[in-house]
């Protein structure tokens, strides 16, 4: 992990109290069955993908939902906080690295997709650029991610607190740093009357080879 004179005030948020907290109240039942339906429909839109990276996976639920949709794929989590690191870790055959996503020194064996959700809008916008880096440079093909979305940047109160979440277009500004080719891209709805989950905009990108 980050030196800690170095770590941010985002960062210090997840990886104590609140971040504790945070998981203690995240796992539903119905959230679990929302994101086994969207990996169903994710993985079918990269059939070519058997490894997976997820940045910031907390207690493991979107790897859960992988591990459930196929026991033969290689899982690996990064998560800061370390009450959900460990939860994570109970997952059959997930490999789990208690790290900072923003660690401009993370180093990780490439799998094919790397991905987050929900994780990029609470990454204090000077340090993106770390992030966007290591999802690029750990990544065979793809990169997903499922975030909060705006045409510009802005910050909105996050249960009280301020500088702890911040919407913009993280699409656009991946592809504009990298050689990246936009496979698909949709929106997950709060009040889908099956299968719901937080309004968030997804994107598929693959690399392009150079």
């Amino acid at each position: 992990m980050n030196n800690h004179d170095n770590i941010s005030s985002q960062e210090k948020f997840w990886a104590g109290e609140f971040g504790d907290d945070y998981t203690d109240r995240t796992y539903t039942n119905q959230e679990m069955k929302s994101n086994i339906y969207f990996w169903s429909t994710m993985i079918k839109k990269m059939p070519d993908a058997s490894s997976f990276i997820e940045f910031g996976c907390n207690l493991g639920m979107n790897l859960r939902a992988l591990r459930s949709i196929d026991d033969r794929l290689k899982l690996k989590g990064i998560e800061i906080n370390k009450k959900a690191a460990k939860k994570a870790s109970l997952i059959k055959d997930v490999e789990v690295l208690l790290a900072s996503i923003v660690d401009s020194k993370l180093n990780l064996t490439r799998s094919d997709c790397v991905f987050t959700k929900g994780v990029l809008i609470h990454i204090d916008p000077d340090r993106l650029e770390h992030v966007y880096e290591n999802l690029f440079n750990s990544t065979n093909s793809y990169i997903l991610i499922s975030e909060y979305f705006n045409p510009t940047p802005v910050e909105v109160d996050y249960r009280g607190h301020s500088g702890k979440l911040f919407k913009r277009d993280f699409a656009k500004e991946l592809l504009d740093r990298y050689p990246l080719v936009l496979v698909d891209y949709g929106f997950v709805y709060r009040y889908d009357p099956q299968f719901p989950l937080d309004d968030q905009n997804w994107f598929l990108f693959r690399k392009i080879d150079l």
